[in-house]
C-alpha cells in the first residue's frame, strides 16, 4: 500500500481536474504521437480516444468561459450607469 501512495498526487493537486492548459498541451503531445506514425495501432487507439476525451473536455471549459463572458457582457448591457464603464464616457467637457 505504501507503494501505491508515493506514487499518487498530493490531494491538493488531485482535488482539482487538469487546467484548461494542461489539457491542451497534452493533446497536442498525443496529435504529435499519432502523426509521427511510430505507435501500433493499438497504442494509437487508445491515445485517440483519450485525446477525444481531452478534446471534449477541453470544449467544455470554452463553453463555461464563454458562457461567463456572455453574462458578463449582459450584465454591462443591463447597467450602463455601472462604476466599470468607460470613464470618460460621462465626463463633461466644456
Amino acid at each position: 500500500m505504501t507503494g501505491s501512495t508515493r506514487s499518487k498526487k498530493s490531494s491538493a493537486e488531485t482535488d482539482q481536474p487538469p487546467s484548461f492548459e494542461a489539457q491542451l498541451a497534452e493533446l497536442e503531445s498525443l496529435v504529435e504521437a499519432l502523426e509521427s506514425g511510430d505507435l501500433e495501432l493499438a497504442e494509437s487507439l487508445d491515445r485517440f480516444k483519450h485525446g477525444v476525451e481531452l478534446s471534449r473536455s477541453c470544449r467544455a471549459m470554452l463553453d463555461a468561459a464563454q458562457q461567463q463572458v456572455d453574462a458578463l457582457l449582459d450584465e454591462d448591457a443591463l447597467n450602463p450607469n455601472d462604476s466599470n464603464a468607460d470613464p470618460e464616457a460621462g465626463s463633461d467637457e466644456t
